[in-house]
Order: structure tokens, then C-alpha cells, then sequence
């Protein structure tokens, strides 16, 4: 039996990209997808654009406006597929994306998650540049996420392909965060998996630097809910693994978010820096440019961070 994908795109005032994700996600070699788009009390066309889909067999949900993990919440609920594939309403899929996924995962342990090739782009998905990194190879989630705090790498959402199953074991998204709801998603998911299988010919395309975007906020419940959710993430990779290669990349974590966070929640950025020493600090250089480095050894990094970043 042929196994049913179903493509979750939540949407909050995306119509301006809209249509060119929805017919990515239709233009699937896998033709066995199910795509649920969930508007997220959009007052933009988003809604119209969606509605436009409808005849080729896009589900259209509405709800208010919640967040965008309530709303992927939301599509997994009306989901149907075996296999989810998680995509932002302004990103986009390659067409044998998924295929190329299933091929790696199908008649092999369904606790294996799939992930694949990514790269950024502003406007024209063509200029999009597919760099390697250090985490495009089959992991462990503990491996993964021993990375991600290293080297600060990442996997945007629509990179994952993962069986349903799995996402049942792990939980829900959590509906109290915003800002990297998804790293904190994804960290359960991959703990809870037996493996992340990487395929480098699956290939998704993440749309960056877009005014008004979660990732650029810096409002006070956004930077708590960045804190928080790292918090949440360093605690289940401690959990997972007590190793010496885990606490030095605990600790960066931390360093790391008391650099993010500084200076518009002080508060949250001194806590995180404790924590970070609790654990035995870390040497590691904080993730800025030569200019921030020199202004750090003869300024320190919060006025050089103030003054360079």
C-alpha cells in the first residue's frame, strides 16, 4: 500500500508567496500527498489565495489568530498521511523532495527521521546555494543536537520528514512558544527517534530575511520564549546523555543565548550566562564578526556587542 504524506503548511499574512508554496508542495513526484494549509487569522488574501488551491485539492482550514504552532497543531489533527511534511507558507520544496525522503525511510524502522539539503534564499529560489554542513550526514539526535550548539547549524522545518508515529511519541508543538518553536519541536522528535537518516538530493528551500518575521523579533515574549525553549532543549539533551562533549556544548548553549539575548532582555542574558559557568563555561568565541572579537578582548562583549552587532 502506497503511504500518504501529508504536507502541513500553516500561514499567517503570506499571500505574497503563497501560491508559489502551494504549487510546490502540489508539484510532488510522490503523488500520494494529502496538502492541509491551516490560516492562521490571516487579514491579508491569504485566505483567497489558499481558496484558489481548493479545486486541485488543497484542504483550507481557518482559525484565529493562535500562532504558527497551534496552527501546525491544527493540521495535525485533520492530517490523514502516515508520513508528515511540515512547510512554511513562504518556503518552498524541491519536487522529488519528498520522494527522495520516503526512499531512504520506507521498509525501515519507523522511528527513523528523515532530513535533507537546505538552503536560504530572498527572492528567486535559483540563487539559493546548498553549503554543506557538519550535521548533512545520518546522526543520532543527541549528535545533532551536540552540533547545533557547537557550530550554531540548523535544520529549518520543511527540511524533516518524519512518520507519524514518531511525532505521536514525541508530543505536540508547543502552543506557549514563538520564537524557535521549532528547535524545540524537532529536539524531541529526533531524541525520540532511532536515528536521523540524511538524504542530500532532498532539497528545501528556506526564505530569509523578510521584514516582520519571527526569527528577527526582539520584543520582550519573543526573547522569553527563545529562552525558554532553549532551556527546554539543553535540559532534554542533558538528559539524554551526560557525556563531558555534551556539558561543553551545554554550556556554549548558554553562552550563546546570553549573547543573543543581550542587550534587550539583560536579565534573561545574565541568567543564561550563569548557567552557562554552572556547567564550566566555555572558551568557544561568541558567533560574531572580527570587529565584535577585537572590541570584546579591549571593551568586553557586552559594550562591544552594544557598539559592533
Amino acid at each position: 500500500m502506497t503511504p500518504l504524506v501529508s504536507i502541513i503548511i500553516p500561514c499567517h499574512n503570506a499571500g505574497r508567496w503563497l501560491a508559489v508554496t502551494l504549487e510546490s508542495a502540489l508539484a510532488q513526484t510522490w503523488s500520494h500527498c494529502e496538502v492541509i494549509l491551516i490560516d492562521d487569522g490571516s487579514t491579508d488574501n491569504s485566505h483567497a489565495v489558499a481558496a484558489g488551491f481548493a479545486p486541485r485539492g488543497v484542504r483550507v482550514a481557518r482559525q484565529p489568530r493562535r500562532g504558527a504552532s497551534a496552527a501546525r497543531n491544527h493540521g495535525l489533527r485533520l492530517a490523514t498521511g502516515s508520513y508528515i511534511q511540515f512547510l512554511d507558507a513562504d518556503d518552498l520544496l524541491a519536487p522529488d523532495k519528498i520522494g527522495l525522503q520516503l526512499a531512504h525511510l520506507l521498509g525501515r524502522d519507523d522511528s527513523l527521521l528523515a532530513a535533507g539539503a537546505w538552503a536560504r534564499f530572498e527572492s528567486d529560489p535559483a540563487a539559493a546555494r546548498f553549503t554543506p554542513c557538519s550535521n548533512w550526514r545520518d546522526l543520532t539526535g543527541v549528535e545533532f543536537l551536540q552540533l547545533h550548539y557547537e557550530e550554531q547549524i540548523m535544520m529549518h522545518p520543511a527540511a524533516w520528514l518524519a512518520p507519524r508515529s514518531l511525532l505521536d511519541r514525541a508530543g505536540p508543538w508547543d502552543e506557549t512558544l514563538t520564537l524557535n518553536d521549532d528547535g524545540e519541536y524537532f529536539a524531541r522528535v529526533m531524541l525520540a527517534s532511532k536515528g536521523i537518516v540524511f538524504c542530500p538530493g532532498a532539497r528545501s528551500y528556506y526564505r530569509s530575511n523578510l521584514s516582520g518575521s519571527l526569527s528577527r523579533r526582539q520584543d520582550r515574549a519573543a526573547l522569553e520564549s527563545l529562552y525558554r525553549s532553549d532551556e527546554r532543549m539543553i535540559g532534554y539533551l542533558l538528559e539524554a546523555d551526560a557525556s563531558e562533549r555534551t556539558r561543553a556544548a551545554a554550556a556554549h548553549a548558554w553562552k550563546w543565548l546570553a549573547f543573543e539575548l543581550y542587550p534587550h532582555a539583560r536579565d534573561l542574558s545574565r541568567q543564561a550566562m550563569e548557567r552557562s559557568k554552572a556547567l564550566g563555561g566555555s572558551r568557544r568565541p561568541f558567533p560574531a564578526g572580527g570587529r565584535f572579537q577585537l572590541g570584546s578582548r579591549l571593551l568586553g562583549w557586552r559594550l562591544a556587542k552594544r557598539l559592533f552587532c
